[in-house]
């Protein structure tokens, strides 16, 4: 399985997901670069996303939305703090248009490739206990989990092709 580690840290406020994929990592950062290619693993198996805006540059946006098995569609965002291409992207995270019912995070994603492998890390920081028990109870941790695991699978047909 791709997802190889995942860390709840209550005292430093995080949730970090590391996963290995066996390609290069510029072949693994297309799938965060390319919307299309995002389309296909960003939500959970059962929640796909569609990207109506992509634009991964320091202070670009990227806006989407994930639809649910009954038709229900849950918008989000991504405000870029920084991005360097293929190694790292950082971004604010939220859902809505902002929802003030639900706490916005960080995400930071790191690639490092190996000779064999590029091992991904995503680390969510949240601003609060409150917000990361709320953001936790539903579903982001296991979603996110859930997510990840489905790029091996885009990485395995782009690939083969």
């Amino acid at each position: 399985m791709t997802v190889i580690a995942v860390d709840r840290d209550l005292a430093a406020l995080t949730l970090t997901i590391v996963s290995e994929f066996g390609a290069p990592v510029e072949r693994v950062w297309q799938v965060w670069a390319d919307p299309r290619q995002l389309e296909r693993w960003w939500g959970p198996p059962n929640y796909p996303a569609t990207v109506v805006d992509h634009d991964l540059t320091n202070g670009g946006r990227v806006a989407y939305y994930m639809t649910g098995p009954d038709g229900e569609k849950l918008h989000g965002w991504w405000r870029i703090i920084s991005v360097d291409p293929p190694r790292s992207l950082e971004f604010e995270e939220g859902c809505g248009p902002p929802n003030e019912d639900l706490p916005a995070t960080t995400a930071e994603v790191r690639l490092v490739e190996t000779p064999e492998k590029t091992t991904m890390t995503i680390i969510t920081r949240f601003a609060s206990i409150a917000d990361m028990e709320q953001l936790l109870g539903i579903g982001k941790g296991e979603g996110t989990r859930l997510a990840v695991g489905q790029i091996d699978a885009i990485l395995a047909i782009t690939t083969a092709s």
